[in-house]
């Protein structure tokens, strides 16, 4: 790997990891991804740390899991943490910059460079060198709010150069462009679709709209079966809206057809990295913070539970150093090890505090203790105890006046705590309550039949070494900062430089 290489990390909102080709999606809404992965490398069992926007995010680059950061909802995003990865990118005299989405701690002061969007548009009037969005823009942007996060039915009525990922993608194209000689950089593109309001121009809106729409993981009747989060949020989500049913199509005709645009975008900054002549020397890694329902057990968005098609996201990383594997990793890996992957590659030790694990020898093709990667582990829950019926939940408090907009994210369907592993095909969830499931991702893809009540000795079996499986990953996640004064320490505690937790 190339000493100092500029890095991209590409993070979109809200993408399902199963929506894409190379893992058999029929439609070709992930050509130019699906290259990518076949170029470098790609995991299919990559998770986020937890499925809520900023909190994901925070854990991204602070390369901590929640319960360490303190951030486990969406409106709180100041951590606890001692260097983020724009501090070490700093120190290593790295030239940054921030465009799009921000959702996390991070301020303008922190970047060389910041161009901030969110889901009505762009932040300020102020664009590259002080230019005003034009009028177009300024337009669209106030229809992205008229939307309230719903879905347009019609094809959006503005041109595909106003739209927010075409507009972040030119931004860094002039940024790279400008900064090509200022070698090396780092930019993160937060790229704010697929994630609501679904919408999107022609030739988008159309591309796919003759074609039969995939099945989902069950159906509306399944939501209700998988418990109270589950149907209060359904519940939810179909009192705000009484056409909630009925634009099931257009959202997953929208959302489909906004990763292809996605896709397309991707493409154009890689051509232009090509055309600088710096993409030999650019890592490119490309994420997503969680995924959306995207209709599965007839829910929109995401909020409760711990469900693959939240949990899991896309991770793909390719370029300077990075060796093809042509097929999929089956490492377990999760955002947070982006953190201590980059201060690898750029040669910087990882700060006291990270908790994610080098990734830099699984992309090298170099050897790595399997025993580090083979459990997936991921959290949700605000706290205290679970909610339910018997509480008489108040539906109203989350649901805007006329039914305008509704939140998924709420004390009823995120109350309490819970955590899950995944060990080769099988999975286990723990609820604060005692609750637990466990389902064979093999045979039940959609986690819809919980065998934790099986007597069948083989799932008794899977169930305790699961069981074993979630102790040994909360101890290996405990907080690692301490508030007890350093000079209570020993002289020198024993890590390792890529904080893998395995005897070597």
């Amino acid at each position: 790997m190339p000493q100092r290489p500029n890095i991209i990390l590409i993070m979109t909102d809200q993408q399902q990891a199963r929506a894409c080709g190379r893992e058999g999606f029929p439609w070709d809404i992930t050509p130019h991804q699906d290259t990518m992965a076949h170029e470098g490398v790609w995991f299919d069992k990559a998770y986020t740390p937890i499925p809520l926007c900023g909190p994901a995010r925070v854990s991204l680059f602070t390369g901590r899991r929640p319960t360490s950061t303190g951030i486990r909802c969406n409106r709180i995003t100041q951590p606890r943490y001692q260097k983020d990865l724009f501090d070490v990118l700093k120190a290593a005299n790295y030239k940054t910059a921030m465009i799009g989405k921000n959702h996390t701690h991070l301020e303008e002061k922190d970047c060389d460079f910041w161009y901030q969007h969110d889901h009505q548009g762009a932040h300020t009037d102020k664009g590259i060198a002080g230019a005003e969005r034009n009028s177009m823009e300024v337009d669209f942007d106030a229809w992205l709010g008229s939307l309230h996060h719903w879905i347009s039915n019609k094809p959006t009525p503005f041109p595909l150069h106003c739209q927010s990922p075409a507009r972040l993608i030119k931004t860094a194209k002039k940024w790279i462009s400008k900064n090509r000689n200022t070698e090396p950089f780092f930019m993160h593109l937060s790229i704010n679709e697929p994630h609501n309001p679904y919408q999107v121009p022609e030739p988008y809106f159309s591309m796919f709209r003759n074609e039969k729409l995939p099945p989902i993981i069950g159906d509306k009747t399944k939501y209700k079966e998988k418990g109270f989060k589950w149907e209060v949020t359904g519940k939810i989500q179909r009192k705000a809206k009484e056409d909630f049913d009925q634009k099931f199509e257009d959202y997953r005709y929208n959302y489909y057809s906004m990763c292809r645009l996605i896709d397309d975008q991707i493409k154009s900054l890689e051509e232009h990295l090509s055309n600088e002549g710096i993409l030999e020397n650019t890592i490119l890694f490309f994420i997503s913070d969680h995924g959306d329902f995207v209709g599965d057990y007839g829910l929109m968005r995401k909020g409760p539970g711990l469900p693959e098609t939240l949990c899991r996201v896309p991770f793909i990383v390719k370029g300077a150093g990075i060796q093809s594997r042509k097929k999929v990793h089956d490492a377990h890996v999760n955002l947070i090890d982006i953190f201590p992957t980059i201060c690898e590659i750029i040669g910087q030790d990882i700060p006291e505090g990270v908790q994610g694990k080098s990734l830099a020898p699984l992309l090298r093709g170099e050897e790595y203790p399997k025993q580090d990667f083979d459990t997936a582990f991921c959290e949700t829950g605000y706290g205290g105890l679970n909610y339910n019926w018997e509480d008489q939940p108040d539906l109203d408090k989350y649901i805007s006046p006329k039914g305008v907009s509704f939140n998924e994210l709420n004390e009823y369907s995120l109350g309490g705590s819970m955590r899950m592993v995944r060990f080769n095909n099988w999975k286990l969830i723990s609820e604060i309550s005692g609750k637990q499931e466990l389902y064979d991702l093999k045979e039940d893809p959609g986690e819809l039949y919980n065998r934790i009540d099986s007597k069948d000795p083989a799932h008794l079996k899977i169930k305790a070494e699961l069981m074993e499986k979630m102790i040994l990953m909360l101890i290996q996640n405990e907080e690692p900062l301490s508030n007890v004064s350093k000079s209570s320490y020993p002289d020198k505690l024993k890590t390792h430089p890529r904080n893998f937790k395995s005897d070597h």
